[in-house]
Parts: C-alpha cells; structure tokens; sequence
C-alpha cells in the first residue's frame, strides 16, 4: 500500500494546530492518579501491505500495542483501543488481571473495545475512516478536550482521521515519515554526525541501482558485500544481500565503470533474500513503488545490532528511552526475532550519546514521540567498538512493547548514568523479549489454552517481585504457532532462565506423543536456576 496524500496546505495547518493542544494533554497523562486523560489506540500497521505479508501472523499484530492497558492502573485514565477483528476476551482479561492495586472491574469499566469487523488487506485506519457510525461512536464515547490518540506509525490515514475525530495524534506528522526511511535515515545520521557505512541515494530503477552499487565499490574497493534496501522495507525484511566475491573479476580496478554497471545488474537475479520466497522478479517492481538505496555490508567477526530508543516530548525535549541488543535472524541476520535489555555495557552509553544527537535533529524537523535508531557494532579489540548507524524507525518497533511493560508495570525509571532501569524498590531489571517465539506444534493452542499452562506453571509476571513473563500476540498462537513474551528478571542470567522455562514448557504441553500424559503435570526441568548462575 503506498500512502496517499490527502494533506493540501490548509489541511497540514489543522493538523499542526490540533497536534500543538498534546502539550498539556499529554502531560497529564504522565501523571499518575491525577489526570483525566482518554487515550484512543489505533494499532493500525499503516505501511505497505505487501510488505507486510511476509510477516508471518501479521494480521494479529495490533494486538502488539495492548501494553497501552497497563495504563489504566491509572484510575483518572480511560481508553479506547480498535481493532480490525474483535480481541479474545481472554486476552484482555489477561492483561487487566496484570494491573496492581486496581480492581478488575473498575479497569474494564473504563475500557472501551471496538472492531471493524474487517479482516480485510488494508490499515485499520483506512477501515475506520470507511465506517462513519463507527467514527461517530468513537467520537461521542471521548472526552474530546481531555483525549489524544496514539497509533503504530502516523500515515496520512492515520493524520485524516486525527482531524475528522478532532482528536490531535501524539506521534510525527505524516508528512514527517519521510525521515523514519532508509534514505532519510541516512540524511539526517550525516547532518547529526552521527557515524554510519557509505552507501547511495535513493533511486527509483533497477539500472540506476546498478550504477550506485557499481560507485559505492568504486569507492571501496575492498569491500566484499552490500545490502541493497528498499525504502519502506520494515523488519529487515526489505533487505538483500549483494556478495561481490563472485564478481572479482569486474572489481574497481580490473574493468571499466560501465563493464561493472552490467556485470552487478546480471548479478542481481542471485540477491540473497532476506525474506522468504522473495525474487528479484518481485523485488525488482517493488523498486519505481517505494524507492531504493545500497550500503555497504558491515563486516566482522564479533559483531552485535544494538538499538537505542528516544522519545520527543509535545513541549520539544528529547529524552533517551532505553537501549536494547537485538536478536536477528535470517540468511544472513538481518531480520529482526526479539532482543535483549539492556545492550550491552561496553557501547550502551555511546549508544545513548549518539541517539540523543539523532534526536535533537529529528525534533529540529519537528517529529514527535517514538524513536529508534538500529546500529551495528563491531569489536574492534581492547575493548574498543566501532559503531555505525543503520536506520531511523519513527513508529512503535519491536522494542516499545517490552520496555512500556517492564515501565507500566514497575513504574520505575531508566538511569542514563549507567544505562539500567530501576524498580521503585531500586532494583535493577533486566529481559529478553521476543515477538516470533514459534513452533508447528504449538499450532492449534487457543489462549484459554494457553492461559492454564500460564496459570499451572506460574509462567505469569509476579507483581510482588516484579519478576516473570508477560505474553503478547497471544492471537497468532492457534493458527501459526506463533506467540510474543517479554521475560524480566533481576539479572541477565535470571531473564535468560525465565524466557527458556516458557520454552520448555510449551514444548512439554505441546508434545504430540506425550500430550495426554503431559498436560498439566509437573515436570523436572533440565534446566535449573543454579545452572545460570544466580
């Protein structure tokens, strides 16, 4: 789906002006126990739905922003979250029943749910912005002075219905999106000196790409890889590899520029897909729709993808967030699987330095909340890192969730001395979070399912010791397998022992030859907490 452009000069005016009211409505809603705030969540994946598709279970993915729940332990709090198909009433409860200190009832009282009812190929935003009754119900169950909505990234579906509900959305203007792409990733790591590896343009053909990927070796001879990126490309999985070892005989100096040009454009039909099924047939169309650039591959032998997450605030601070290890995946470990909080200690701090000078040049473009920026690190020995830049994401990736739960649920604080998050009682936190834990045998578990084997093994989140794992995406898990948690401990080790117990757990009840024996039973586990060191 390419976005359209609905926004004419005097529309993108009634944007800004609605957008400028968050300053006050938004900084109510930080405090606890004092505001009377609506949220309206829009989980709608408002990014181009063939790329989407090969995401597997994508369909299920606006249930990723139902950490927002959390936020009615806030008694003052009210929300309303849509979605393109009704939610498993057991899902909810799940989620409210995670809420200290406030009765059941007196949450869901102030939740309102509502569904298209359209499982249909296109964003939610656009299935509301269809549905004028559901629009008018969504605007009469709001507080309209005191409500702001929120969403997964801000199209402009996402900015149209902002203005026809008269409710101003706290994410960056849509017209803003353009820095969150690869190529405006690139722009704005030059004009905030932030490190990141050479690489092209955007281009909109194929023979155009040849003749970037033919200059971008021509001014790296010794490279021997290069990542060749369509724009909007989300989750690594617009990505592939160009290997240039096989094309030695066309290297800078052995031909001319334009032997190299076709020498690299016969060689595309052998990228290296990070998606699965991909083609260069496929792939190839995509290019004049949504744009692409190459860069060069980053190569080393101790090598980590770490990310770090800011928010800009309504009244114009950039505040860092979190840092996070990614888990990746895929032929060659560019799709993103889960990660890890926090990253590592030897670049973390370097990585908050670097994501604040993106920040300061996002907020001079005038975005909003949400931001990311994914890096690669290589160990360069004696403890040295070299860390480049890769790209900017401003919506809610993979890292929101997790880090919103552990915060929601803690109320804690992230200290930018150290680089760690504290609970109230000052203990340091620490998970591992991933949104594709996934097995054929776990096909078929519905989430009532899934709630008794939480329930028998005491897999929940301990609001006592603020320990244990809070699942999401509990709505793939019957048809792919599929299933999201987020394991916190006090340490790193104690994470790892929480997030692997889920595993072999699900595996156990989820045996085929054993699942009459096993459901329910209590297992020995061959793994144990001594084993992790703690």
């Amino acid at each position: 789906m390419a976005t359209i452009d609905i926004f004419n000069f005097e529309e993108i005016e009634q944007f800004r002006n609605l957008q400028s009211s968050l300053h006050y409505r938004w900084k109510t809603s930080e405090v606890f126990d004092k505001s009377k705030t609506d949220i309206l969540i829009i989980p709608s994946l408002s990014i181009d739905q063939r790329e989407l598709q090969k995401v597997e279970g994508c369909e299920h993915y606006e249930e990723r922003l139902l950490f927002s729940l959390i936020r009615l332990r806030n008694p003052q709090t009210r929300l309303i979250y849509v979605t393109s198909m009704p939610l498993h009433p057991s899902i909810i409860d799940y989620y409210l029943q995670l809420l200290p200190g406030i009765p059941f009832s007196h949450a869901r009282h102030r939740l309102l749910l509502l569904s298209t009812y359209d499982a249909s190929l296109k964003p939610l935003s656009q299935k509301i912005l269809e549905r004028p009754r559901l629009m008018a119900k969504i605007r009469q169950a709001l507080r309209l002075d005191q409500a702001f909505m929120v969403c997964y990234n801000s199209t402009f579906w996402e900015g149209e219905l902002s203005l026809k509900l008269g409710v101003p959305l706290y994410a960056a203007a849509p017209d803003l999106q353009i820095w969150g792409t690869k190529s405006g990733s690139r722009e704005i790591f030059y004009h905030s000196h932030v490190p990141h590896p050479k690489g092209s343009s955007l281009v909109w053909n194929s023979q155009d790409l040849a003749i970037a990927a033919a200059k971008l070796w021509e001014s790296q001879p010794t490279l021997k890889r290069m990542v060749v990126k369509l724009n909007q490309g989300i989750s690594g999985e617009g990505n592939a590899i160009l290997d240039l070892r096989p094309l030695q005989d066309f290297a800078p100096d052995k031909i001319d520029h334009n032997q190299r040009v076709l020498a690299i454009s016969n060689r595309f039909e052998n990228l290296r897909f990070q998606a699965t099924q991909e083609t260069w047939a496929n792939f190839s169309q995509r290019i004049p729709e949504l744009g692409a650039i190459v860069e060069s591959f980053i190569e080393g032998e101790i090598k980590h993808s770490p990310s770090v997450q800011g928010r800009i605030t309504p009244d114009g601070n950039v505040e860092i967030l979190s840092t996070h290890d990614q888990i990746l995946g895929g032929p060659d470990g560019q799709i993103y699987l889960g990660c890890r909080f926090p990253a590592n200690e030897n670049y973390r701090l370097k990585l908050q330095e670097l994501g604040l000078q993106v920040g300061k040049k996002l907020a001079e473009k005038g975005t909003l909340e949400r931001y990311g920026v994914d890096f690669v690190t290589v160990d360069q020995g004696n403890g040295q890192w070299d860390i480049k830049a890769i790209e900017i994401n401003l919506r809610k990736g993979g890292t929101t969730h997790p880090f919103m739960t552990l915060k929601l649920l803690t109320n804690g604080d992230y200290d930018l001395s150290t680089g760690l998050f504290y609970s109230l009682q000052g203990k340091p936190k620490y998970y591992i979070a991933t949104d594709n834990l996934q097995h054929d045998q776990y096909r078929g578990l519905l989430p009532n399912d899934l709630m008794d084997i939480i329930a028998h093994h005491r897999l929940h989140f301990d609001t006592g010791t603020e320990t244990g794992t809070v699942f999401h995406l509990m709505g793939c898990l019957s048809q792919f397998g599929k299933l999201g948690l987020t394991s916190i401990g006090d340490s790193p080790q104690e994470a790892e022992y929480i997030y692997q117990k889920v595993i072999q757990v699900l595996d156990l009840e989820t045996n085929d030859e054993h699942k009459e024996d096993l459901l329910f039973s209590d297992y020995a586990f061959p793994i144990s907490a001594d084993s992790f060191g703690y």
